[in-house]
């Protein structure tokens, strides 16, 4: 029985949620967010919460249940408060900036990388070395701050590059005489 499953994923006040079959679409004040839910689990809304539950006993629709109650829960939390991961740029030179819809990185090449900013996607840039990529859904903040880091990933030797705020990189010794 799944433990994430079984609690229901409660609705904070000025979110609301309509289910029509196995669509489900939850507005708040950040936008709105929709999702086709798998045919292996069932959802309710009741006592301003909503309820997943598998609509049979079988292997997959257990395996499915506690996803679905966590990329519900992720929903709400995205329309009511969003998300947020912060990116830091180490390197002499190495600078971004937004320029209207595109975020335009100095990251040591012999040209500027020019990133378009997704809709539904909000990038900051406080200091020219820190980057703030924020929005609704989950996924697609993270995705954008992988394909970001992923332009420059930190090298182990200086630690040079794109990497996530409370990132860790493990240094390397250099070359010996």
């Amino acid at each position: 029985m799944s433990r994430v499953g079984k609690h229901p994923v409660s609705i904070p006040q000025g979110v609301t949620c309509h289910l029509n079959d196995q669509e489900i679409v939850i507005k708040g004040k950040n936008g709105e967010l929709a999702a086709l839910m798998d045919k292996e689990v069932q959802i309710t809304y009741e006592n301003n919460g909503i309820l997943v539950r598998p609509k049979d006993d079988s292997k997959q629709a257990r395996m499915l249940w506690g996803t679905w109650k966590n990329r519900i829960k992720n929903m709400v939390q995205g329309v009511h408060e969003g998300f947020s991961v912060r990116l830091e740029i180490n390197g002499v030179g190495y600078r971004a900036a937004v320029e209207g819809n595109t975020l335009k990185l100095q990251l040591g090449y012999s040209h500027d990388v020019l990133y378009p900013i997704p809709q539904g996607i909000h990038i900051k840039c406080e200091k020219p070395t820190s980057i703030s990529v924020s929005g609704a859904d989950r996924q697609r903040v993270g995705q954008v701050a992988a394909e970001i880091r992923a332009y420059r990933k930190p090298e182990p030797y200086k630690g040079k590059g794109v990497k996530y705020e409370n990132e860790y990189i493990v240094r390397k010794e250099g070359k010996k005489k």
